[in-house]
């Protein structure tokens, strides 16, 4: 499972940092182009919106795996072990459910907007869902995972300093 699990990261990893250098360059060619003689290309605006979307996508189920998500950490703070064990577990279930409906949602869209195309790329709309559908997929699984992690061992123990370390790891370790 670990070794699955890392596989997953490095690949999620990975297309995160492929959007982020896309959205780099796309918006540094918009830039450029203000300056240039000739006609602006409107695809690289509507190319750097989907990278943001995608990479926004993609990343999360790793978010959820490192526990460095969004997270409210007073109550890790609670001095019962049991109740912070309880908190998290719920909150691992209902990123979860979350996560399933977002799929499902997501799997209609891609099965149902093929004939749409973007204003500029002119590509599929499915494409758009399908890259989306990899990390709500990843979402969910990971929140499940982490909910019976947490039932099962516990919630580790962390402070600001190992969620902040977690966080900005690099995916190979």
């Amino acid at each position: 499972m670990a070794a699955l699990t890392k596989v997953a990261t490095f690949v999620e990893m990975t297309l995160g940092a492929v959007f982020v250098l896309l959205i780099f360059v796309l918006v540094l060619l918009q830039a450029g182009q203000r300056y240039l003689p000739i006609e602006g290309w409107a695809w690289t605006g509507e190319l750097a919106r989907f990278s943001l979307v995608w990479l926004t996508f993609v990343v999360a189920g790793v978010l959820v795996t490192r526990d460095a998500h969004v997270s409210i950490e007073m109550v890790d703070a609670i001095p019962n072990k049991m109740l912070v064990r309880v908190v998290r577990v719920i909150s691992a279930v209902i990123v979860s459910a979350v996560g399933v409906g977002l799929t499902a949602a997501c799997w209609d869209l891609v099965q149902t907007q093929g004939i749409i195309t973007s204003p500029a790329l002119r590509m599929p709309m499915s494409w758009f869902y399908a890259i989306s559908l990899i990390g709500f997929v990843s979402t969910t699984i990971r929140a499940a995972v982490a909910a019976v992690r947490f039932a099962v061992l516990g919630v580790p123990e962390r402070n600001v300093e190992d969620a902040f370390a977690a966080a900005t790891r690099v995916a190979v370790e």
